[in-house]
């Protein structure tokens, strides 16, 4: 019965923390807000029913509505650590002449020691990315900005891949055929993955990596 009583009272203290977890990001589009009944005023033209300046035409400017991301991403990263170390000691002792320790040869009773190290390393990666892709505004900001998320599901012969992104875009950057290079967005998360059989051929096998990780040296 004590071994219940504990057993429930972990669950309970695991629940919010569990619940306390953030969720899966959702990349689905965001539908646009319904929009307010018009005023009872008897005119023929009302504002509420999508109308668009003319100094800001077709641009993307309200929940829901749509706009392409120019993805022209490129980064390349290079590093060289280099360290070396290197000491040296030595002793030297001079028997006595006369005495019990007249026996020793000077030869016996010197020493020395060495100790150097020399470690080089080099890293380097170069990643590129160059696509287009329609997301929509799921939420305006009161300074100017919108985030926007989206992604691209392609069912291919070889598997599945997708590009997920989000980011805050500052309407000003919209241009006038409704797009936004990646590099003017905030807080960008793009993601380009995919799954099927080139996936996993590019990945070793679970027994490799088991002895992989098991491996001391």
């Amino acid at each position: 019965m004590m071994k219940r009583i504990v057993i429930c009272s972990l669950l309970a203290m695991a629940s919010p923390a569990l619940a306390a977890k953030k969720g899966k990001p959702d990349w689905s589009a965001t539908l646009p807000t319904a929009p307010e009944p018009p005023p009872a005023n008897g005119a023929i033209f009302q504002a509420s029913a999508g109308y668009a300046p003319l100094h800001a035409g077709t641009r993307a400017a309200r929940v829901g509505d749509p706009l392409t991301i120019l993805l022209i991403e490129s980064t390349t990263a290079a590093k060289t650590v280099s360290s070396k170390t290197k000491k040296d000691g030595g002793i030297a002792l001079t028997p006595p002449a006369t005495g019990p320790f007249s026996f020793l040869s000077p030869e016996a009773l010197k020493a020395s020691g060495n100790l150097s190290f020399n470690g080089q390393g080099n890293a380097g990666q170069t990643s590129s990315l160059a696509s287009t892709l329609a997301v929509t505004i799921a939420e305006l900001r009161p300074n100017g900005t919108a985030l926007v998320r989206g992604e691209k599901r392609m069912l291919l012969s070889q598997g599945k891949e997708w590009v997920r992104f989000s980011g805050i875009v500052r309407l000003g950057d919209v241009s006038v055929d409704n797009t936004v290079p990646s590099s003017r967005v905030a807080d960008a998360s793009i993601e380009y993955s995919g799954k099927g059989a080139l996936q996993r051929s590019s990945k070793p096998g679970w027994l490799s990596q088991f002895f992989s990780f098991v491996n001391p040296f």
